[in-house]
């Protein structure tokens, strides 16, 4: 598997305009993904998990349930 960093550019596009971050990496069978928030993040603007984790479906090509999706509010 190997991440396709074109297909992520809209999405990270889309996070930066939030002042979200999103990093992605391979783990074994596995992709994780995690949205950091900066200091002006809008916590509404983050659409839920189950959506996300569609969106990364179709940018990354994986299946869903291979995506580990790590959110800002997780880490607390």
């Amino acid at each position: 598997m190997s991440i396709d960093e074109n297909a992520l550019s809209g999405l990270r596009s889309t996070l930066e305009a939030d002042d979200y971050r999103m990093a992605v990496t391979e783990t074994g069978d596995n992709v994780e993904v995690t949205i950091t928030a900066g200091p002006a993040a809008c916590e509404d603007c983050l659409v839920p998990k189950p959506i996300m984790r569609n969106i990364l479906h179709a940018a990354l090509g994986v299946p869903e349930d291979s995506i580990v999706l790590v959110y800002p509010a997780d880490a607390s």
